[in-house]
């Protein structure tokens, strides 16, 4: 039988300690929030592990990412809107990809102050043998979850993403 949910894990830990240190505090957003980030965490580190034979750090396979989603090449300050990166982070890091020969610049035909990104047969070559071994290790995070489960799950968060979304103060 499959883990019902209910055995303590570290944020149950983190949560108890945090009642007794401060009683009088509902910590109950804990249990989602910290849980979510925690994941998170995992998840990413999971990843840095696994791009480390590639040379590509995460921020750097996320625009290679960006990039083969895309129908068309994208100007830097698209895929610093979808990677939620500074726009400096995506210049520095679009440079060094440019370098390694995963993506190149193009000019934009209406203005040429413009650079276009696009993702080289190489940089292709990167993100179709990555990507799917990114999807496997998240699809094992959700391991034990049927897919009624999956679906409410995604239906939840994706209206605490929204939350998130919405939210401009601290």
């Amino acid at each position: 039988m499959g883990d019902t949910g209910n055995s303590p894990d570290f944020v149950d830990g983190v949560r108890a300690e945090w009642a007794r240190t401060y009683p009088q505090v509902d910590t109950s957003p804990i249990e989602v929030i910290g849980r979510i980030t925690r994941i998170g965490s995992q998840a990413l580190h999971q990843l840095d592990r696994a791009l480390s034979p590639t040379g590509v750090t995460r921020v750097e396979f996320e625009i290679l990412c960006a990039l083969a989603r895309a129908d068309r090449p994208l100007r830097a300050s698209e895929v610093t809107a979808v990677t939620m990166t500074s726009g400096a982070s995506t210049t520095k890091h679009a440079d060094r990809l440019a370098k390694v020969g995963l993506l190149e610049r193009l000019p934009f035909e209406r203005d040429g102050r413009v650079v276009l990104l696009h993702l080289t047969e190489t940089g292709r070559a990167l993100v179709d043998s990555e990507l799917p071994r990114r999807v496997e290790r998240d699809r094992r995070l959700l391991d034990g979850l049927d897919d009624r489960e999956r679906e409410t799950l995604a239906a939840l968060l994706r209206r605490v993403s929204r939350n998130a979304e919405a939210t401009t103060g601290p």
